[in-house]
């Protein structure tokens, strides 16, 4: 037993490297994807194109918070019944995941392409950059089928303890779009439809790869009855993935509102509407770098803190968490640093532009915006430790404070006073106070362990 769930007896840090790590990685080759769409583009394309990849980014958002929902609440589910000896219903998890995926990909795919103009508007295209984002759009569409699967079976297989073979689905497909989109962009001209195609080709080379791991897990065998439809357990993933999808739901919302409010205040300064647009989009690019390393912190740990709560190992689980929040916050350290020393020079990589306006626009967008982003982890790996043992609720909860409870009001209010720099100010803000309520409520949480462990 213990060769086989060494989550209950190895070392804390030993695992986190172990699963942390290429979840982590795997995490950062998913926002890859769009980042470098959007140096290309930048590149090949110009300021129209990196405000276009940004209005459209609210749709890769909603697609990861679906396979947040039905990855993360399956891997939840199915390490903590792992952990109980409960081999027969952890099969049935699979199962029925597998289910969820398929239908929730097309059907998300089905709506964005007929829906596509609609969705763009709402996401604060302006009239110069809507051409632009709809010949990216409707080609992303064919993917989100691919998209879904390859971060719904990454969590599964980080689940079943194989996050090596997990990174090297998301390696490979980043591979191939990096070299297609210099193929299509830079060397075709193919411009935004290129780009989207070559993610697209990429993300269908994971697809495969990630499919080719339901014949190879190693804690249980498929079988045909793991297939019957158990709305129980639907129930089940959605509620334990619950916190990971609202935190991708709530950066969508925070998304379109930055949108909206950036062409409407941006529009009443020197700067006019599509500079800020362009701007927000490499700044919230650049940051999904980080954000990929929250998240993968998150999903890393979360099949060590999940197993040793259902073993009742509560030692284990308070030291895992503690472990990737200090790992979490010195990595971040870096980004923070990187943002304030050298923000003209990471600009600079998506596109030539030399307005004097833009390169000041975006500069102090990012060194404002980003400012607290060193703190930003505590609250991911906090709302995901609460779904691991499962206290999906809290965990929901803490996922809405940061973008929906403090940012969203704060976006709206504050630029009414201090214009378009208004809206640079409302992150920090809202990053702090999401700290400080993140840690009081695991802190209480850690308490009832006192009284468990008694």
């Amino acid at each position: 037993m213990q060769k086989e769930n060494i989550l209950g007896y190895e070392k804390i840090p030993k695992l986190i490297l172990k699963f942390a790590l290429p979840s982590i990685f795997a995490m950062i080759i998913s926002s890859l994807y769009n980042i470098v769409d959007q140096i290309f583009i930048g590149q090949g394309v110009g300021t129209l194109g990196n405000g276009a990849t940004n209005v459209a980014f609210p749709i890769t958002t909603i697609c990861l918070a679906i396979s947040l929902l039905i990855g993360v609440g399956c891997a939840a589910g199915f390490s903590l019944k792992l952990g109980a000896g409960d081999q027969k219903t952890a099969t049935k998890y699979v199962g029925n995941t597998l289910i969820m995926m398929a239908i929730f990909g097309v059907l998300y795919a089905i709506v964005t392409f007929i829906f596509a103009r609609p969705m763009l508007s709402v996401f604060g295209a302006t009239e110069n950059i809507m051409p632009y984002a709809l010949e990216y759009t409707r080609v992303i569409a064919v993917g989100i089928p691919f998209l879904v699967t390859i971060n719904v079976m990454s969590a599964l297989i980080r689940a079943d303890g194989s996050p090596t073979y997990s990174m090297l689905c998301m390696v490979s497909g980043a591979i191939v779009n990096t070299i297609l989109d210099y193929l299509f962009v830079m060397v075709l001209g193919f411009g935004m439809s290129g780009a989207a195609w070559a993610t697209v080709i990429g993300q269908a080379v994971s697809f495969l790869m990630a499919i080719g791991y339901v014949f190879k897990f190693k804690s249980i065998t498929l079988t045909r009855d793991a297939f019957s439809v158990d709305f129980k357990i639907w129930g089940k993933i959605a509620s334990l993935g619950l916190s990971n999808s609202l935190n991708q739901v709530a950066i969508t919302l925070v998304q379109i509102v930055l949108n909206n409010s950036l062409k409407h205040y941006g529009a009443m300064s020197v700067y006019g509407a599509d500079i800020p647009l362009a701007a927000c989009g490499i700044v919230m690019k650049v940051n999904s770098i980080l954000v990929s390393i929250f998240v993968g912190m998150s999903q890393g740990s979360q099949p060590i803190i999940g197993f040793n709560y259902g073993a009742g190992k509560f030692k284990r689980v308070k030291q895992t968490y503690i472990t990737a929040c200090v790992a979490t916050v010195a990595i971040s350290l870096l980004g923070f640093l990187a943002f304030q020393i050298f923000p003209e020079h990471i600009i600079s990589l998506f596109g030539k532009d030399k307005d004097p306006l833009y390169i000041e626009f975006a500069v102090m967008f990012m060194r404002t915006f980003l400012f607290m982003v060193a703190i930003n982890g505590v609250q991911a790996i906090s709302s995901n430790f609460f779904s691991a043992i499962g206290k999906p609720i809290k965990g929901a909860f803490l996922s809405l404070t940061r973008q929906v409870i403090f940012l969203i009001p704060l976006v709206l209010v504050m630029p009414t006073f201090f214009g378009v720099k208004g809206i640079l100010y409302t992150a920090p803000i809202s990053d702090t106070l999401a700290f400080i309520l993140a840690i009081t409520l695991v802190l209480v949480e850690f308490k009832k362990f006192k009284q468990l462990e008694k």
